[in-house]
């Protein structure tokens, strides 16, 4: 008889200027965004690692805003690719928000840039599409606001 458990993932926030726990991020960083982004300073602001039993598959890093007042900027969410399609980034996307709303922040702001699957998952979790008054990144980026109450 075939087993049919079910994959159970963990959402926690994690200590990013933990000397162990930013190697784990730099892993996780260059195993998802291979050479299309630089690795950020893990010490700043909040991350998230999801978790499959006690490994972790995905990450998630938000930032104070420098270009948006009063808000966070979700800096980077990554999942291993063999956990895709789980709704990781979604969860991540929800746990960034409610510390966004314990730090006090108005909003989220975010940016993507030729990733299809993470601008649906902005639209699935309620994030609307805006045009900064100083755009940050490339000429074909779409820049994601999502109120926080």
């Amino acid at each position: 008889m075939k087993s049919n458990t079910r994959e159970t993932y963990r959402i926690r926030e994690i200590d990013g200027t933990d000397e162990d726990v930013a190697y784990t991020l730099t892993e996780l960083h260059e195993s998802t965004f291979l050479d299309s982004a630089p690795v950020p300073k893990f010490d700043r602001g909040h991350w998230w690692f999801a978790f499959r039993g006690s490994e972790p598959v995905g990450f998630a890093g938000m930032i104070p805003s420098t270009h948006v007042s009063n808000a966070g900027y979700l800096c980077r969410v990554g999942v291993l690719g063999r956990h895709s399609g789980r709704q990781l980034q979604l969860r991540l996307m929800r746990a960034m928000e409610a510390r966004a709303r314990l730090s006090g922040w108005c909003s989220i702001v975010s940016d993507t840039t030729n990733n299809v699957r993470s601008a649906n998952n902005f639209i699935r979790a309620g994030y609307r599409l805006f045009i900064p008054s100083h755009p940050w990144a490339w000429p074909s980026t779409l820049y994601w606001h999502k109120a926080i109450k």
